[in-house]
């Protein structure tokens, strides 16, 4: 399948341009808030030296962690001077493997919830609700970017919203936040297609300009439940995947019988183009459906195609069984999808809070257990986003946190400030607090 070029100026429902769009949006912010968004933010200095002693790698017996030009050196006894870290638990920094960077509200006045109970009422909701609160992307991404490192977050992926009511206004801000915070927070930017692709038409030359100008992966949304062409939708998605060579992640949130003819569509694609290992499925709410055999099936076939989940844990909906998924050779990633936003008031960034919500939504009560949904907050989180380059190993890059704890699920269940968090080196945060700031 080969998506066919458009014009690069796009033409918008309503008249006028996705510049034209852009414009005015930008305008509209400018008029309300004069400012800077980024000019509290300051660079991190150089990635130093460290030696971290007393620390617990996964709350395993004390050691030392040397880091030499931002990699982890050596793990173990070191005759190194360092600060003693006092029996910390050392892991991996957080990955946020899901969530919406561009339309948080964190840091803006409280605003009641009015949206209605279905999924194209929220959809719709949002859309007239970004522009008449005057949420800007570049301001709202740097908050919740520190929010994260502050709380031990060293990778998101964050799905961006592509439509004509907004252009491409919030890829030009989180791209700005992206680089702004690159030496502290490694970003991936999704193209997301909130509103639809085959019943909102100029998303789809949109879709196709974020990709030109950098997205790094191609997001989709229900395909039947909101586009109700989910043919003609995952054709567009994984048209646009394979001309730019970029991976998918795809909103499922169609449950029962038909999230399960979605996500069979999903894998005949994925096969049919040897996307093994580069499509995602987020929410995938249609594998907590009651009927355990056509879910067994779908779990086989999701393992063998190396597709990854990634789920919130929603307390609202069915969710994949976690330990199940992982029983069956699923990687399973996090996140905490929208925080503080017209969708809902919930959330502040925490993955080890995220943690805890998979957790309880899985009755996973054992440490072992809880354990599971720290991984996947973890390592299943750059599993997901395919970084290599990444874990608690001598010479992988040195993304870390410490925090205290007797165990990782207490770290969990607790969630106390984390007291170190590096990133390839760098001290970004300390004592619960990040040495970079956002308006």
């Amino acid at each position: 399948m080969r998506t066919m070029r458009v014009p690069r100026q796009c033409v918008i429902v309503g008249g006028g341009t996705a510049g034209d769009v852009n414009h005015a949006l930008k305008q509209s912010l400018a008029e309300h808030d004069r400012f800077n968004p980024m000019r509290s933010c300051s660079r991190l200095g150089r990635m130093s030296d460290l030696v971290l002693k007393n620390v617990r790698p996964w709350g395993a017996a004390a050691t030392d962690i040397v880091i030499r030009g931002g990699r982890i050196a050596a793990i173990g006894p070191s005759n190194e001077a360092g600060e003693d870290y006092s029996g910390a638990i050392a892991l991996p920094g957080l990955v946020e493997a899901h969530t919406h960077l561009d339309k948080n509200m964190l840091g803006m006045p409280y605003r009641p919830n009015e949206a209605g109970p279905s999924l194209i009422d929220k959809i719709e909701n949002e859309r007239r609700k970004k522009l008449e609160w005057r949420i800007d992307p570049e301001r709202q991404s740097a908050r919740q970017v520190v929010a994260g490192i502050a709380r031990g977050t060293t990778h998101i992926r964050s799905f961006v919203d592509i439509d004509s009511a907004v252009g491409l206004s919030g890829l030009a801000g989180v791209m700005a936040t992206r680089e702004k915070f690159a030496d502290a927070c490694t970003i991936e930017i999704v193209a997301f297609p909130q509103s639809g692709l085959c019943v909102h038409e100029a998303a789809i030359p949109l879709m196709e300009e974020a990709m030109a100008q950098g997205a790094d992966v191609v997001g989709g949304l229900d395909p039947c439940g909101v586009d109700r062409d989910p043919k003609r939708q995952l054709d567009i998605v994984f048209g646009l995947a394979e001309h730019y060579g970029r991976p998918v992640d795809i909103h499922l949130h169609e449950a029962g019988e038909l999230g399960l003819f979605t996500l069979d569509l999903i894998l005949e694609r994925t096969e049919a183009l040897s996307m093994q290992g580069k499509v995602t499925i987020s929410h995938a709410f249609c594998l907590g459906h009651h009927d355990l055999g056509p879910v067994d099936a779908a779990l086989t076939r999701i393992a063998r195609n190396n597709v990854h989940l990634a789920t919130t844990g929603s307390p609202s909906r069915p969710v994949p069984p976690l330990l199940k998924c992982v029983a069956s050779g699923i990687n399973v990633a996090c996140g905490n999808d929208g925080i503080r936003d017209s969708w809902g008031p919930y959330g502040n960034g925490c993955m080890l809070e995220r943690a805890m919500i998979v957790g309880l939504r899985n009755n996973l009560r054992r440490d072992e257990e809880i354990e599971f949904a720290l991984r996947a907050c973890t390592r299943g989180g750059a599993a997901l986003m395919g970084i290599s380059d990444y874990g608690l190993e001598a010479g992988r890059q040195a993304d870390l946190f410490l925090v205290d704890g007797a165990t990782p699920a207490e770290a969990v269940v607790s969630r106390p400030p984390r007291r170190l968090v590096l990133k390839a080196g760098r001290v970004v945060a300390r004592d619960g607090a990040a040495l970079v700031s956002a308006p």
